[in-house]
């Protein structure tokens, strides 16, 4: 796309606005830098090189080196793992003796030589993410105390990668996530609970590893990158308890909701009945290795260069975006209304940039999920405000249980709406932003996008 500024104004403050249709494509155009920025395949291959026995790995902390004396084996879950499986292969070649990838779904074709890809259910796991699981574990009984295992963790693994506790079941399982998922709650306490029911979550895997060494490369879903929070932590300790668990469920008032086997397996956890998760100083977890390879800053940054060389200034406001997501949509358009209103702080036209992840508390019987929640809000809140547009997406192209990423909102949403008898807060109180979206023609639906790194919001000022 051509730079949005023309020649002749150059050096000058650009206000026109470009309309509806060129906005949009401009929006896309910056989510998509985004996201190719952090797709799994392309990081594969730019941070991880095998020279003679030793792979070495970029990392935050500079290049680490692994000394590979033994066999490999590659285990992975989460959004977009199965586009990874050619670049297992072509690294490692021979010394690689087998892989299993658990994904949302399986992109890749025909025969994938040594390395498995098999789906599993997600938000809500099922009877395909256990088999995958299983696999998974079958796999980790071959090593050796001088091999290693490449853990490659991504958003989406705790719903990919599940195996109850003794005593539950996959159906408590399901009851509990979907519990939670509707809740409002937040990530890390509601990953505190999963990894509370489960075999393989908070460093399971790592006891089925053993003794092989665990090379854990993880892009972020969570925010601030917590290693003991993303995707349950299968390969990491677990600072939080059974204790921790309760309380969640009990200021969610969701205690009394859960299974009973639940509830029973977490109080006899609470007054130390059963073992705890695993913790540090433990030998399963000195034998782990981390490296954090991508998260939502990287993204952000990939969509400010792609909005500057575009013409645009651009300014990221935070990638920690958190909380309630109709108290966050309209702080966001007020700080908005307010620039709009004659606060001349930002050179126009302008994109702004968040990443983070919201809350919705579902009380209704609609469809939709946090992003196009987020649109919908902010599109009551910017009622005739012209020279705004928004785009609200997931990294990962879902949001909720819909074939949507998000959906796009500006002045004009609200009165398109109208004029098809739309009753915007009617459905805004029903949880049922997609069907409002999708009459309008307004849903963002990209499709699966290999990744996964929390959501972008994307707004242009002019």
């Amino acid at each position: 796309m051509n730079n949005i500024i023309d020649e002749k104004s150059q050096g000058k403050q650009a206000l026109s606005d470009p309309g509806e249709a060129r906005s949009r494509a401009i929006l896309k155009e910056i989510y998509h830098a985004a996201i190719h920025a952090v797709q799994p395949s392309h990081l594969l291959r730019k941070k991880l090189e095998v020279s003679g026995s030793t792979l070495w790995v970029e990392s935050g902390r500079g290049r680490r080196c692994f000394p590979l004396t033994g066999s490999v084996y590659v285990v992975g879950a989460g959004k977009g793992v199965d586009l990874t499986a050619p670049v297992w292969e072509a690294l490692f070649k021979n010394r690689l003796q087998g892989g299993v990838l658990v994904s949302r779904e399986r992109s890749l074709r025909g025969r994938l030589g040594r390395i498995s890809v098999l789906v599993g259910g997600h938000p809500l796991p099922d009877q395909r993410s256990l088999a995958g699981t299983e696999r998974c574990l079958r796999l980790l009984r071959r090593t050796r105390s001088n091999d290693w295992v490449i853990f490659f963790l991504m958003g989406g693994a705790s719903s990919l990668l599940v195996k109850p506790a003794p005593g539950l079941t996959l159906e408590d399982k399901r009851t509990v996530t979907d519990l939670i998922l509707k809740s409002g709650i937040a990530v890390a306490e509601m990953n505190c609970i999963r990894k509370h029911l489960s075999s393989v979550k908070a460093g399971g895997i790592l006891r089925h590893a053993y003794p092989a060494s665990v090379l854990t490369l993880a892009i972020s879903d969570v925010i601030g990158d917590d290693p003991t929070v993303i995707g349950s932590a299968p390969t990491f300790h677990d600072p939080t308890t059974y204790r921790d668990a309760c309380r969640a469920l009990g200021r969610y008032r969701l205690m009394k909701k859960v299974p009973q086997r639940v509830r029973n397996l977490l109080l006899r956890g609470a007054h130390g009945k059963i073992p705890e998760t695993l913790k540090t100083g433990r030998t399963f977890s000195e034998q782990n290795s981390y490296v954090l390879l991508a998260n939502n800053g990287a993204a952000l940054a990939a969509a400010k260069d792609k909005a500057e060389s575009l013409g645009l200034a651009a300014t990221i406001l935070t990638e920690e975006l958190c909380g309630d997501t109709t108290i966050k949509a309209k702080e966001l358009c007020s700080f908005l209304k307010q620039l709009k209103n004659g606060n001349r702080k930002y050179r126009r036209p302008h994109c702004f940039l968040l990443g983070g992840e919201t809350t919705v508390r579902v009380q209704g019987k609609g469809t939709g999920g946090r992003n196009q929640e987020f649109a919908l809000v902010s599109a009551i809140e910017l009622i005739g405000c012209t020279g705004l547009y928004m785009l609200s997406a997931g990294s990962d192209g879902s949001d909720g249980p819909t074939d949507a990423a998000g959906a796009f909102a500006d002045g004009r949403t609200i009165s398109k709406a109208r004029a098809l008898d739309l009753d915007s807060h009617q459905l805004l109180r029903d949880n049922d932003s997609y069907n409002f979206f999708n009459r309008l023609g307004d849903l963002f639906c990209p499709g699966p996008t290999g990744t996964n790194v929390l959501d972008l919001k994307i707004i242009l000022l002019y």
